[in-house]
């Protein structure tokens, strides 16, 4: 690991010790404790460690982020809001830098013991609620990123479904940075909590209102309950200077159904990590994706998929485009224990390479321990049929275009995936305004 990312480690870990929370409870406390020390043991990962093998971490050496000041949300105009659209109904929470805001937000629409708040507000008024659904697997960190984000968290969005019933409406986070005059450093996290039997729909949003320099460390965290059906959506459409790093830590009780939606499309350097447990027998997960790297543009996405109980099935479909310098990393793992007989998964990773000068690493894994399963992976790489080119072409469309048509027939499965309106159209107008004028990425 070079000197400059060793110092950076040591930075963020003094930042981290110094940090004031004296007004929380005191188990998390404990857990902003345990994790600063988690994190000063680890280090920051370096590429001799597998998970991090394709995935510079040295624009942590380039930068000196520091934490948003506070509440930015009053320069921010709703109309600017407004503009990234939402669908009708939705219950909205948005947060500017990492903090919310109430005035941008309709966290008033919430009915029936539906509870939508942030997470700062249950800290002071209801730590009880959160206590249970903080603390990473065993009490500790899933990785020194998450231990970064629950030593300087301040806010994110909490989502609780009550047993035995249905959101009346999409559920939106929205998360926006601002840019300023100093790279900025936001850690939220999301709590999704679904009973038993309940149901809803979550959009999870990143976007940015100026091309400014930051680093979002997010974290969500879902907890499903037995029979609980949530169908979650992200769109992840960063600042062309920002970097963005996102671990999703999925938790399925039994009977429960969980499908992902998702769309990697902006930031100059974006990794996305999911973590998936079946818990109890009988759990289904349907994962699909979908990520763009452009001219010096990084994305990764690295999936952890656990099935550790019988009679699960889970289904993993994501796809890749790949133009100018852009790199991608897809590495995809399913574990299936030995206990898990009856387990049905299918991985599948498909990259369309529009360049000579374009990379992908894609690493499709199964780890099978069971021998009653319907389990199977694959993973290709090609580039755009000259053919199909050629047969447009004749009918009169210029290059340009007929590129775009097939690079948008080729993502139509991962955009369909998409029920909101609202998150499919503007996916889809942002990748064939990538596609037709590739974007020139902002500072590495």
């Amino acid at each position: 690991m070079s000197t400059p990312v060793v110092e950076a480690g040591s930075r963020l870990a003094d930042l981290m010790s110094g940090a004031d929370h004296e007004r929380d409870p005191q188990w998390m406390k404990h857990l902003r404790g345990q994790a600063v020390a988690d994190f000063r043991s680890r280090g920051l990962p370096s590429a001799r460690e597998e998970n991090w093998r394709y995935t510079t971490l040295d624009f942590l050496g380039k930068h000196a982020f520091v934490p948003s000041a506070g509440d930015e949300s009053a320069a921010v105009d709703v109309r600017a809001v407004e503009a990234l659209g939402s669908d009708a109904g939705a219950i909205r929470l948005v947060f500017v830098n990492g903090r919310f805001a109430s005035r941008l937000s309709t966290t008033d629409r919430a009915r029936d013991g539906l509870v939508v708040r942030s997470v700062a507000e249950s800290l002071k008024n209801d730590p009880a609620s959160l206590e249970s659904h903080l603390a990473g697997p065993d009490g500790a960190e899933a990785d020194v990123f998450g231990a970064m984000n629950t030593a300087l968290m301040e806010d994110g969005a909490f989502v609780r479904v009550p047993a035995g019933t249905s959101a009346p409406g999409p559920i939106e986070i929205l998360h926006i940075a601002t840019g300023g005059d100093r790279p900025g450093l936001v850690h939220p996290h999301h709590l999704v909590v679904l009973e038993a039997g309940a149901e809803a729909t979550v959009i999870e949003r990143y976007a940015a209102l100026a091309e400014g320099l930051y680093f979002n460390n997010a974290v969500t965290t879902v907890d499903l309950g037995e029979g609980a059906r949530l169908r979650h959506e992200r769109l992840q459409e960063e600042s062309p200077n920002g970097y963005h790093l996102s671990a999703l830590r999925v938790r399925q009780a039994a009977d429960s159904a969980y499908h992902l939606a998702t769309a990697s499309l902006g930031g100059i350097w974006a990794r996305t990590g999911v973590t998936l447990a079946f818990e109890g027998e009988g759990a289904t997960a349907e994962l699909d994706g979908l990520y763009l790297a452009g001219d010096r543009q990084l994305s990764d996405v690295h999936l952890d998929v656990r099935h550790e109980v019988p009679g699960c099935a889970s289904r993993e479909t994501f796809r890749g485009i790949l133009d100018g310098r852009g790199r991608a990393v897809f590495d995809g793992r399913v574990l299936v224990a030995k206990d898990a007989q009856k387990t049905d998964a299918q991985l599948a990773n498909d990259n369309l390479v529009l360049s000579r000068n374009a990379e992908v690493d894609t690493k499709p894994q199964l780890e099978i321990y069971a021998d009653d399963v319907r389990c199977s992976h694959g993973t290709t790489v090609g580039q755009l049929d000259e053919n199909m080119l050629f047969y447009l072409r004749s009918r009169g469309i210029d290059r340009d275009t007929a590129r775009q048509m097939l690079c948008l027939g080729f993502a139509a499965g991962s955009l369909e995936a998409f029920s909101s309106g609202t998150l499919r159209e503007r996916a889809k107008a942002l990748l064939a305004r990538r596609l037709t004028a590739p974007s020139k990425q902002g500072a590495e």
